[in-house]
């Protein structure tokens, strides 16, 4: 498999996590952001939206956007699932990631960071407040929903664990004080220190330097 991924990137990360917790062998290639290579001719033929991750499997199709990705591999190597088995504990689970895939991470991507920066002139401290704004929205949200004991939901690592770490990532690269979340920071240190989750973090990426 080739993962087309950015190192700093959350949705890249949540699949990088995805394929070492289930052991799944794959080639890095980087797409730098920051130089906009996802705009560049190359890319855009492989996948039109411009964004990463993308997964090009074993057979040659490409499939985009990280839940769509991660829901596939979740169904084609159940051995080592991130969704539970029982339907609403799987809607429990989709909810939670929700919160971050819907809620949080799209307000504060690179583009909507961005776009405050270039087009609306907005300061450093203006858009720094805006992130962390809708971070603590949606951190507020998921905080209690959180089990005591474990990680995001239960004793076993779920897609919500998978979201949670990238998006605990970014937070704290914006100085997002973390002392309101003492559950998340639980179950976060907890998934770090995990092989799946180490490989996976962004200063272990050949695309880091």
């Amino acid at each position: 498999m080739k993962l087309y991924t950015y190192y700093r990137s959350s949705s890249a990360y949540r699949v990088r996590i995805a394929l070492n917790h289930k052991g799944i062998a794959y080639e890095h290639c980087a797409v730098n952001l920051r130089e906009s290579e996802q705009k560049g001719a190359e890319y855009l033929a492989l996948n039109p939206q411009g964004l990463v991750p993308a997964l090009e499997t074993d057979q040659g199709d490409l499939l985009t956007q990280s839940g769509a990705i991660i829901e596939w591999l979740d169904a084609a190597y159940p051995e080592t699932p991130l969704l539970p088995a029982d339907e609403l504990q799987r809607a429990t689970v989709r909810a939670m990631v929700n919160i971050i895939g819907c809620e949080i991470q799209p307000l504060n991507n690179l583009r909507v960071l961005n776009y405050l920066s270039i087009d609306l002139a907005v300061s450093d401290a203006q858009r720094n407040g805006w992130y962390r704004h809708w971070i603590g929205e949606g951190f507020s949200a998921l905080e209690g929903q959180l089990d005591r004991s474990g990680f995001c939901y239960g004793a076993a690592i779920s897609m919500a664990d998978v979201y949670l770490v990238p998006q605990v990532y970014n937070a704290l690269r914006f100085d997002t004080d973390m002392a309101e979340y003492p559950n998340i920071v639980r179950v976060c240190a907890a998934c770090n220190e995990l092989d799946a989750f180490k490989a996976a973090h962004p200063n272990q990426q050949p695309d880091s330097s």
